[in-house]
């Protein structure tokens, strides 16, 4: 424990109190002896991190059992992971700078419940590039992010649909799964100009100003 409070810069005596509020994980042990790893390490600069920026304890507290509890990086991509989309790993402070301090608990456990998040040791791993970009980009124009993870969901369900719809479509008995992939690309592209072409007709409606 002296050894762990040491490289993270903090006294025993606050490193025994972020225990008891079950801030970081406990230690393996060994018979008598308690052995912390990188992990701990990680967390501890997290709560340091966090705490600089604003965050209350009992924020960060709630942050740390979202995150102790959320899907893994291995649940997140078990089922062979998207073909296309690449995976971002963060820290939580770096999440945190990502969405200019809207990564509460609430929108944390949102973001694990829809598979957008997992965990890997001490970073977090975010499904797609580009949904994170997005999503991003949405906040920067003053959109809250409770409001885009609502959004995602319906649009998730929505998104589902068509792809049930395009496989539908494809799938016969002669089809194999590689023909389908060599499909993929149009039915995006349907998708694609429907979307657009739904966008155009409701900025038509909208009476100008």
């Amino acid at each position: 424990m002296a050894e762990l409070a040491k490289e993270a810069g903090i006294t025993v005596r606050t490193l025994r109190f972020y225990r008891e509020r079950k801030l970081i994980p406990p230690p393996r042990r060994e018979g008598r002896i308690a052995w912390y790893d990188d992990t701990h390490l990680a967390r501890l600069r997290t709560i340091s991190a966090l705490l600089e920026r604003g965050h209350t304890l009992n924020g960060i507290a709630e942050l740390a059992e979202a995150f102790d509890h959320g899907r893994n990086v291995g649940e997140l991509l078990g089922l062979g992971g998207p073909t296309e989309e690449t995976p971002v790993r963060l820290s939580p402070e770096e999440l945190a700078d990502v969405f200019a301090g809207q990564a509460t608990p609430e929108n944390l456990a949102a973001s694990l419940d829809l598979g957008y998040l997992g965990t890997d040791g001490g970073e977090l791993v975010h499904i797609s590039r580009r949904l994170l970009d997005a999503s991003a980009a949405l906040v920067r124009e003053g959109i809250p992010l409770t409001d885009v993870l609502a959004t995602a969901r319906r649009v998730r369900a929505h998104a589902d649909a068509l792809a049930d719809l395009f496989i539908t479509l494809a799938l016969t008995e002669n089809r194999t799964p590689e023909d389908l992939q060599r499909l993929r690309p149009l039915a995006k592209s349907v998708v694609e100009a429907e979307l657009s072409m739904a966008l155009d007709r409701r900025l038509n409606r909208r009476p100008e100003a």
